[in-house]
């Protein structure tokens, strides 16, 4: 719930941005879901203005004037994300154009045919996010580099591979680690460049009567690897069918090392993402587990230093892979 001085901090806001219909009509004010954040979202409604209201907390207010920064960094180069439409620094409040109620997540039961206009507009706006000046980007948050990489992983491993004992014996455990550090270094060495870091479908909108998305969350932005926004468009909470993915890359970025890579590490971080989340409540992405270690499994397989791990991996995994490993016990 809004509490009280946060609803008179944003009504009065709400006010000072121009919604003159404020003055006179009624308010609507609707608390909207997120993921596992601190920050809170609502959606405010008068008449026919509406907006989406962004509240951090005050150990949060960093990320709010870094997502201003990197607003007007991706809409320079000609990224569609949500105008600000009005700051309240003091109450950690911001004001933001509403650009829809449905990500490309929720549109997950329409044909692929249906999204692939979608999936090529977002393709194409991480293309711009990488045409970003890399400087200035370089001075926002550290780099998504090697240690970066196998330290998203850790959680993987404390929350997800060890509780479940997915890499049983220490040989198999060595081999894994061992694999992935040269995988988050061969992705390191192929160079870094302006990613959103989440770039999926959950951070994608829709917008009405246009083939075009706008870009939610960017507020992470930083360099990282060639393939890593490709990877998380194709692979997480969203999985086209090969043929499609191969249609939206091209075969050059499809079928290269650094997409395989990258789609492994983002794989497996995403599920100790989604088996943390489970832990504190959080169940709705439970279902994406299975899926996503098929990718990971599936991209390893054809890295000349996962091939035989993926091989040793598929049998200990297959409870997860089917969905029949229970993984709140």
């Amino acid at each position: 719930m809004l509490d009280h001085g946060s609803e008179r901090r944003l009504l009065d806001l709400w006010r000072r941005t121009g919604n003159g219909a404020a003055r006179g009509g009624s308010i609507a004010i609707e608390a909207l879901t997120g993921d596992v954040s601190p920050r809170r979202y609502y959606r405010v409604t008068s008449g026919r203005a509406r907006a989406i209201a962004a509240i951090y907390p005050p150990d949060l207010r960093p990320v709010a004037a870094r997502f201003r920064r990197t607003s007007d960094l991706l809409a320079a180069a000609g990224v569609r994300v949500p105008a600000i439409l009005g700051v309240d620094e003091e109450g950690g409040l911001m004001l933001l154009e509403d650009v829809g109620a449905e990500t490309l997540f929720d549109w997950r039961a329409r044909s692929w045919s249906a999204l692939a206009p979608y999936l090529q507009a977002s393709f194409a706006a991480a293309r711009r996010v990488r045409q970003v000046d890399p400087e200035a980007v370089a001075a926002l948050l550290p780099p998504l580099d090697a240690a970066a990489l196998e330290r998203e992983l850790a959680l993987t491993w404390d929350a997800f591979l060890l509780p479940h004992d997915l890499v049983a014996g220490e040989e198999l455990r060595r081999r894994l680690r061992d694999c992935l550090e040269s995988l988050c270094a061969a992705l390191e060495a192929e160079g870094l460049v302006p990613c959103h870091r989440d770039f999926m479908a959950r951070n994608l909108v829709p917008l009405a009567g246009e083939l075009e998305v706008a870009v939610l969350d960017h507020q992470d932005l930083r360099l990282g690897p060639r393939a890593y926004d490709a990877a998380s468009l194709c692979n997480d909470s969203l999985y086209p069918p090969d043929e499609t993915i191969g249609q939206l890359l091209g075969a050059e970025l499809h079928h290269s090392a650094g997409y395989h890579r990258a789609v492994v590490q983002r794989t497996l971080k995403i599920v100790g993402t989604f088996a943390s989340f489970a832990r504190r409540g959080e169940r709705r992405y439970l279902p994406l587990v299975a899926p996503s270690l098929a990718r990971c499994l599936a991209h390893l397989a054809v890295l000349p230093e996962g091939e035989t791990v993926a091989a040793d991996l598929r049998p200990a995994w297959s409870d997860a892979l089917s969905g029949r490993l229970r993984l709140l016990e």
